[in-house]
């Protein structure tokens, strides 16, 4: 009977052991399929091991971007000063007393003979002619020495006087040698400036650029030589060197309408001077000639042409008068550019063209130099020939 109650205890805790194991099976597997996984954790936020200059709690919010510089603005180009005109004048004498004194030099050994015979005077003549002077006015200043020095002596220094004298009025320091650089009604004054091919008109338009702005007038420049690209280009240096606008057209466009556009502007933004470049055109052909007086017809619908001036290279010698002749035909010209009269004796060409044309020489090149451009003098020339 013991026996029989232990097996049946027995059993029944096997029973419950089973029971219990069941159900916790179960419920394990009720767990997996139920509950969703979960949800990964957001990685820890790094913190800056040093802020300098910031509070802590400034840390929540976004950094500042860094500042970026603005580029500088360039800076303005360095314009030239060009000189004034007391020092081109200064500059004038030097330079004609050092190339221009054998001149003076021949005509005051021969002045200064004991006799002054008929050889004395046609060596005279001689030494005139070779300068360019030309024959009526060389034979007009030998009978005035002749005279002269006969009733008032012919001593060294008489001859001296005399000599300086005559060659002054012979360069006639009566004429009005100022550029006509004012306009009238508002206007701005206009200059035409013509020449040959390889006389320095290009430089000398620049050179005179020069001289206005240093006389403190606004100027536009019109680069007029069209067929010449290397023109337009010289021309605009010079304009850029003291801060003056150049008009210019497309390489062989018609240089009438460029220079209409420079008045144009000219008269738009009332600038004092509008200074026209023109093509290098030879004497003897007919069209180019006829091309400059279609450049001056139309500059004049927009303002008067004040100033038409021929640069003229002072070593060319009679070649130079012919030139003169056939521009002062085409565009009636009013003064003389005289370029490269530092480089020969042959100063008698100032006497010559002023004679030829009855217009004065009004500036003077004496160099390369940028301001090597002086207004001409007729005493202080003169004082250069004799030393």
């Amino acid at each position: 009977m013991d026996l029989l109650a232990d097996w049946l205890y027995l059993i029944i805790g096997i029973a419950v052991v089973a029971v219990l194991a069941i159900t916790g099976l179960v419920v394990s597997s009720k767990r997996r399929r139920g509950t969703p996984p979960a949800a990964p954790s957001a990685p820890p936020r790094e913190v800056p091991t040093q802020v300098p200059d910031q509070e802590v709690s400034d840390l929540d919010t976004a950094p500042a971007e860094p500042a970026v510089e603005a580029p500088a603005a360039p800076s303005a180009p360095t314009l030239d000063k060009p000189e004034g005109t007391q020092s081109r004048l200064v500059r004038l004498r030097q330079r004609l007393a050092g190339s221009q004194g054998a001149l003076g030099k021949g005509l005051l050994a021969l002045l200064s003979r004991d006799k002054l015979d008929e050889d004395t005077w046609e060596d005279l003549e001689d030494v005139l002619l070779t300068a360019d002077i030309g024959v009526a006015p060389t034979q007009e200043l030998t009978e005035k020495l002749r005279t002269r020095l006969r009733v008032e002596g012919s001593s060294a220094a008489d001859a001296r006087t005399v000599l300086r004298e005559e060659l002054v009025n012979l360069v006639d320091p009566t004429m009005d040698r100022r550029l006509s650089v004012s306009g009238d009604d508002g206007k701005p004054g206009v200059v035409l400036v013509v020449g040959v091919n390889g006389a320095g008109k290009t430089t000398s338009v620049g050179k005179i650029a020069r001289i206005l702005v240093a006389e403190e007038k606004q100027v536009v420049l019109g680069a007029a030589d069209t067929f010449r690209a290397a023109a337009v280009e010289q021309l605009q240096t010079w304009g850029d060197r003291v801060g003056v606008p150049v008009i210019r057209g497309t390489e062989g466009s018609d240089p009438a309408s460029v220079a209409f556009e420079a008045v144009k502007q000219g008269v738009d933004e009332n600038r004092d001077v509008v200074l026209i470049d023109t093509a290098g055109r030879l004497q003897n052909k007919a069209g180019l000639m006829d091309e400059l007086g279609k450049i001056k017809r139309v500059i004049e619908k927009q303002a008067p042409v004040t100033e038409v001036l021929l640069v003229l290279d002072a070593t060319t010698g009679q070649n130079g008068m012919m030139q003169a002749r056939v521009f002062s035909e085409a565009v009636n010209v009013t003064g003389i550019v005289l370029t490269k009269l530092d480089g020969s004796a042959k100063g008698g060409i100032v006497v010559a063209v002023q004679r030829e044309l009855g217009v004065p020489v009004k500036l003077v090149g004496l160099g390369e130099g940028p301001d090597d451009l002086a207004p001409f003098d007729a005493e202080a020339f003169v004082d250069a020939l004799l030393g």
